[in-house]
């Protein structure tokens, strides 16, 4: 019971934080955006994705649109970053799978 509420406790103030930089974002901006609240804000952040194509490495599977630039402004990010973070991402992904590979073939010679 203890683990949940800490839990929530530390998920209440990811949100606040959330909640606090899209306000502020909102603030400096003269139009009112429908996007700009912590629900709708996730929702739109959670179509950013990325896909393998067969053997290949990871890669964005869209761009990112004119309204999660908006919402990304708010957290002092841009597309480049994120898809520097999508590159970097990747590469951790190749190299656990190429690890993973490497001992299972190092378990089956002995």
């Amino acid at each position: 019971m203890v683990n949940k509420i800490f839990i929530e406790f530390v998920a209440l103030i990811i949100r606040n934080r959330f909640h606090r930089l899209l306000k502020e974002r909102m603030e400096d901006s003269a139009r009112k955006y429908n996007y700009m609240t912590v629900p709708a804000a996730i929702k739109e952040l959670e179509k950013i994705g990325m896909i393998r194509p067969c053997g290949g490495s990871y890669v964005m599977h869209h761009a990112v649109t004119a309204v999660q630039k908006e919402i990304l402004k708010a957290f002092d990010m841009n597309e480049t970053k994120i898809r520097k973070q999508a590159q970097e991402l990747s590469a951790l992904i190749d190299s656990i799978e190429k690890n993973d590979k490497d001992q299972c073939s190092e378990r089956s010679e002995s």
